[in-house]
């Protein structure tokens, strides 16, 4: 198993080790909470955004998000790990959220990448060729011969997005735990 097999299969499982040390060195106060919810906010929309156009395995996306970034799921998710790393207000915490993230989904991003070359062929070599792979490039739109799917709730509800709602919303509620046990 390579490394980007094994971090594409197991990074969930070690983001909730890496939530465990965490929230073990968190200092979190509530003007930090609320600053890193407000920028955990941003990547929640981004992400619902660009789930609402996914459809994996299915389809190359390209319309919405997927044209100015090919990763806006994982643009959206860096939101969420800056978010998480200053709602901490611990500079260890923030290290270990942000060397995580780049780790695994630099990984993880090549890995599908590959798999879309294999699957699309010259087509996602066009889309990549115009489209960035990370930061998105709000200049230039990019334009794909065949047309891709448009934004559905019913695509957002079946890429089980929620779930991120619901893992950040749960991280805020134990950092605040957190604060008011720091308090007594």
């Amino acid at each position: 198993m390579t490394a980007s097999e094994f971090l594409a299969r197991w990074r969930v499982r070690l983001g909730y080790l890496l939530a465990i040390a965490v929230l073990f060195l968190a200092r979190p106060t509530p003007t930090a909470i609320t600053i890193g919810a407000a920028l955990g906010l941003i990547g929640l929309a981004i992400r619902a955004y660009a789930a609402g156009y996914l459809h994996k395995q299915a389809v190359l996306s390209t319309t919405g998000p997927y044209a100015y970034t090919r990763n806006p799921l994982y643009f959206g998710s860096s939101f969420l790990a800056l978010g998480a790393a200053v709602a901490t207000r611990s500079w260890l915490a923030a290290a270990l959220i942000l060397v995580y993230f780049t780790v695994v989904y630099s990984f993880v991003m090549r890995r599908e990448e590959s798999e879309l070359q294999q699957q699309h062929g010259a087509f996602f070599a066009a889309y990549a060729a115009v489209v960035p792979p990370f930061f998105p490039k709000f200049g230039v739109k990019a334009k794909m011969t065949r047309e891709g799917p448009q934004f559905s709730w019913a695509q957002y509800q079946k890429n089980h997005e929620y779930q991120a709602t619901i893992g950040f919303a749960l991280l805020l509620v134990a950092l605040l735990v957190i604060w008011r046990l720091r308090l007594s």
